[in-house]
């Protein structure tokens, strides 16, 4: 996909790794519009800034509506509570599915018939390697990103008459401010830190990709090691997946 000249829509654009995606975005002459639930947050200049809270549809559809000439829509905005499933916070978990799964689904509906009227154009959706792999202390996380990487699969296959390419970004531990917050609360958080990608290297990975027409971009070296890891046994992955790099 040609991103001089797209215009694209970035969802979770107020900090980190939505921030550097939107930045980089610029550098290649796009255009952006950078959204978050609080928009006023956002300092980037540059781009052009909406409100827009994806677990609300109001807020989608508005989006959507005002939002009319995206050929590039990036799903990045994500929550992370530490949840476990069985005897975690319930409303903490339905909120980390209602973003990373329905609130994906959901603006995926709503701009769908925007790619499809704009030439088709692409989708890039920023996934996890604990997707892949469960991360004991934030298992309600893993199981949401296992669901939108499913997600992302199917939806290649719905959007592919349209002419969209539909990509997914596969990354592992990123510096991004919910990520750092949850290393130092845990456990052996300083080796997690230690082993950080820097959000801006995976937006450029991430755009590098979506440029090269890939339609799975696996952005690190955890990444390619959890994939790997799924052709054997199930195990309990841990920390241990995310030692090379």
């Amino acid at each position: 996909m040609r991103l001089h000249g797209a215009t694209a829509l970035i969802t979770g654009a107020g900090s980190g790794l939505g921030r550097e995606l939107a930045a980089d975005l610029l550098r290649r002459g796009a255009n952006v519009y950078a959204t978050a639930r609080r928009p006023e947050l956002i300092t980037l200049d540059g781009v052009r800034t909406l409100e827009l809270d994806i677990t609300d549809p109001a807020s989608v559809a508005a989006a959507a509506a005002v939002a009319a000439d995206v050929d590039l829509l990036i799903n990045n905005a994500g929550v992370s509570f530490g949840a476990p499933l069985v005897y975690g916070d319930l409303d903490q978990i339905r909120r980390t599915f209602d973003t990373h799964l329905w609130g994906t689904l959901t603006v995926i509906r709503a701009f769908a018939p925007v790619l499809a009227a704009n030439g088709g154009g692409g989708i890039l959706n920023m996934l996890s390697a604990v997707g892949w792999a469960p991360f004991p202390g934030n298992l309600a996380y893993s199981t949401a990103k296992a669901a939108q990487w499913g997600l992302t699969n199917a939806v290649r296959l719905e959007l592919a008459e349209q002419g969209t390419l539909v990509s997914g970004v596969v990354l592992g531990p990123t510096a991004t401010e919910a990520m750092t917050s949850f290393a130092a609360r845990m456990d052996g958080g300083d080796a997690l830190l230690s082993l950080m990608n820097a959000p801006a290297d995976i937006a450029r990975i991430a755009l590098d990709g979506l440029e090269a027409g890939k339609t799975e971009i696996i952005a690190d070296t955890a990444s390619a090691t959890t994939k790997a890891s799924l052709m054997g046994e199930p195990q309990a992955f841990g920390l241990g997946m995310l030692t090379t790099r």
